[in-house]
């Protein structure tokens, strides 16, 4: 797959629930990088609070929806900055993909063309499973083999489109986001 010369500076950050996704996002954010949140503890959040279907453990079809759509248009917000500048997603939206084939839901061509508008740098960083720092709470329910495939299908999903999906060593959060830094800058 091409990718889209215009959004270079969008790179993602993945990988299982628990991993220190949301912990790297906030080391590079207080280094003064862009972040973007991760869409789908807000979308959980809201369903609980309104009792509503679009819920991993209720309506997976739905909540894919939601996430999909909150996903695409949190891409859509960062195009209009019109920076150069490097700016970290905390999941992209092929990480929904990535939920559908986990789920056996259907991924119908509108949305597989929807992916080809919407392409990040190539370079993905990907957080492996780590048993030490793994932990659950009311949005995060994954168990830990489910996390640890979670991990296999991102990697898979994102080699699939074309991604050079990059490992991020089990290190303390500082060195991780240094990692990253650093890894920006590697051609």
């Amino acid at each position: 797959m091409i990718m889209n010369e215009n959004q270079t500076n969008f790179f993602v950050i993945t990988g299982g629930p628990g991993v220190g996704k949301t912990s790297l996002i906030n080391e590079l954010s207080k280094r003064n990088f862009q972040v973007v949140d991760e869409d789908a503890r807000e979308i959980i959040r809201n369903q609980m609070h309104q009792n509503g279907d679009a819920l991993p453990w209720k309506n997976k079809e739905l909540y894919a929806k939601f996430i999909l759509d909150a996903s695409i248009k949190s891409y859509e917000n960062f195009i209009s900055l019109k920076t150069s500048k490097p700016i970290f997603f905390d999941r992209g939206i092929l990480d929904t993909i990535c939920y559908m084939k986990m789920e056996s839901l259907a991924i119908t061509d509108e949305i597989l063309q929807k992916l080809k508008r919407y392409k990040y740098n190539q370079k993905v960083f990907i957080l492996p499973p780590w048993e030490e720092i793994y932990s659950t709470d009311e949005e995060l329910k994954q168990d830990w083999k489910e996390a640890e495939k979670t991990f296999q299908f991102m990697f898979k999903t994102y080699k699939e489109f074309g991604y050079e999906v990059i490992e991020v060593p089990k290190i303390s959060i500082e060195s991780r986001a240094d990692f990253v830094i650093n890894q920006l800058y590697l051609f």
